[in-house]
């Protein structure tokens, strides 16, 4: 019987495999319309309007792409608000249009059909947001799912850990480079992309000052998480992260893995256990009723909070924090 992994890899092959065979005839039809690229007047990426077309893997990147895009450049999303970015799987129309964009804005081994799709459709358009930056190892946790699934395919396919936006001051380097990114592809508003960029950028700052002053004294800075997807903000703020499963949400910890983590919890006296927004609490929650903690949500911000953005979010996460690891 096929495994839940390699059903979802079956699936995403099989969606690539489809996406191929009308993307010629989606782009054709496009290009008869005279609806973008270069037969249409314009350059590859520009529509007949002029505004050069961007799209943006998952919310993270989506969000920091439209401050930086303003009203210069048409941002696409891949993933809708309340989808779990790791699952998504592209239809033949969001190949085609990967094709015509302009700028692919990625996190390479996040998303595995956006990478397959950036790599065969846009190579050469593809802005990995990874490469910008210091990147930190898979936790150790996310090497013993890979070898527990010995033989299988997996989502996440890169030896370092992806959830960079969680920490502002990567992101803000981040955002300086995609500035730079859209200069190049709309050589016409460079200059706007450069100041929006150096703005969120700022913005950025602030947010990692806020969050350094109010992690700075906590009785605790141990945060068990649902998975490993907090190494980042962890690394930054000088808290340790024990994640029930590793970076992939999908994974199911161990009995032993759930062991430990129960281990530690009691012998570090942690008092919460965070959830997520997307992924299932219930292992969590069975957690929590062992160890004797209560649960709160902490976000990974992958896909749009309810009435707010990307930094609304970060400070939701600075107040759980400060609530649970009783900070001053």
């Amino acid at each position: 019987m096929m495994s839940e992994s390699s059903r979802r890899i079956y699936i995403r092959n099989a969606s690539l495999v489809a996406s191929t065979a009308l993307l010629a005839a989606t782009v054709a039809c496009g290009a008869e319309a005279g609806s973008t690229g270069s037969d249409a007047g314009g350059a590859p990426g520009v529509p007949a309007d002029g505004k050069a077309g961007v799209t943006a893997a998952m919310y993270p990147l989506q969000w920091l792409t439209e401050k930086i895009a303003g009203t210069d450049a048409a941002v696409t999303g891949l993933t809708e608000p309340g989808v779990e970015p790791h699952d998504l799987e592209l239809s033949p129309v969001q190949v085609a249009e990967l094709s015509e964009t302009g700028l692919v804005v990625y996190i390479k081994g996040v998303q595995p059909a956006v990478d397959e799709a950036v790599e065969q459709h846009a190579a050469d358009r593809g802005f990995d947001a990874a490469t910008s930056v210091a990147t930190l190892p898979a936790t150790e946790e996310e090497h013993e799912e890979e070898e527990g699934h010995e033989g299988e395919e997996h989502g996440h396919e890169v030896a370092y850990d992806p959830h960079l936006w969680l920490d502002p001051a990567r992101f803000a380097t981040i955002a300086t480079q995609l500035g730079e990114k859209l200069a190049v592809v709309d050589p016409a508003h460079a200059a706007a992309y450069r100041s929006r960029a150096a703005l969120a950028a700022a913005d950025l700052t602030t947010l990692d000052g806020e969050l350094t002053k109010g992690l700075a004294t906590c009785a605790s800075r141990a945060i068990v998480t649902s998975h490993s997807a907090f190494g980042y903000l962890a690394a930054r703020y000088k808290l340790q992260q024990i994640g029930i499963s590793g970076i992939d949400p999908d994974a199911e910890p161990s009995p032993a893995r759930l062991a430990e983590v129960a281990k530690v919890a009691k012998q570090q006296k942690i008092t919460t256990i965070f959830t997520e927004t997307l992924v299932s609490p219930k292992v969590a929650e069975i957690l929590a009723q062992e160890v004797g903690a209560k649960t709160a949500v902490l976000d990974p911000i992958e896909s749009q909070p309810p009435g707010g953005d990307y930094l609304s979010a970060m400070r939701t996460n600075l107040t759980t924090l400060q609530a649970a690891l009783r900070c001053s």
